[in-house]
């Protein structure tokens, strides 16, 4: 998607509310590459950008050097910068953390939303019949999101912002196998199922099974892997 269609509705938002912080700019960015906006690959142009989110070029480096801290774009010298393309290493670490944060919250979260989460499930399924993987890859993404609000932490939600927009990344390495998606469907369906009946503890082990499975499908698809 080009640059411009994909931050096509700035329109509504306000960035005089954010003083123009570089952290405002990082947050835009990275919700444009969670939504699957901005792809694994894309030059960032710091002139086009600066213009479309109306701030200096000096407050977009810094947005620049915090996503760049994050993984989420990189830096090549004399060329710009891009959309990262997370490799084996980095998807370990997005994994790592998944499964530090997510049984947690399934377990202990004392904000859980069974009937949000059920919400999301019905989505998935939907994009699913219409056979639409970028939506049922979007309803996996909100589930996830919906299971760290459980916690009621506004930390660890950032925390998994920034691994959802690492996630879409990796995902697209996914395009060549959509069915990828469409299991996952279920798979959210069922903790949904363990979660309405109270069964936090095997919900909390059944997800890292799940994390376990989709890290290592993922590694199986990367053109490096063995």
């Amino acid at each position: 998607m080009p640059m411009n269609a994909a931050l096509d509705d700035l329109d509504r938002l306000d960035p005089a509310a954010h003083a123009h912080t570089g952290e405002w700019v990082a947050a835009v960015l990275r919700a444009r590459i969670a939504d699957g906006k901005l792809l694994p690959g894309s030059k960032l142009s710091e002139l086009t950008l600066a213009a479309l989110l109306g701030v200096s070029r000096n407050t977009l480096r810094e947005a620049f050097t915090v996503l760049a801290g994050e993984m989420i774009i990189t830096r090549i010298p004399n060329r710009g910068v891009f959309v990262a393309s997370p490799g084996r290493e980095e998807i370990r670490e997005i994994y790592r953390v998944r499964r530090m944060l997510e049984p947690a919250a399934v377990l202990w979260g004392p904000e859980l939303d069974v009937d949000a989460l059920a919400d999301v499930v019905a989505d998935a399924r939907e994009a699913l019949s219409r056979g639409s993987v970028p939506e049922m890859a979007s309803a996996n993404q909100r589930f996830h999101e919906e299971l760290i609000r459980a916690t009621g932490s506004h930390g660890l939600a950032e925390i998994m912002a920034r691994v959802l927009a690492q996630m879409r990344l990796v995902f697209h390495a996914m395009s060549g196998a959509p069915d990828f998606h469409s299991h996952y469907v279920e798979l959210n369906a069922d903790l949904v199922r363990l979660l309405a009946a109270g069964e936090r503890a095997e919900a909390a082990e059944t997800l890292r099974r799940y994390l376990d499975r989709a890290e290592t499908e993922l590694l199986g698809h990367l053109p490096d892997s063995p």
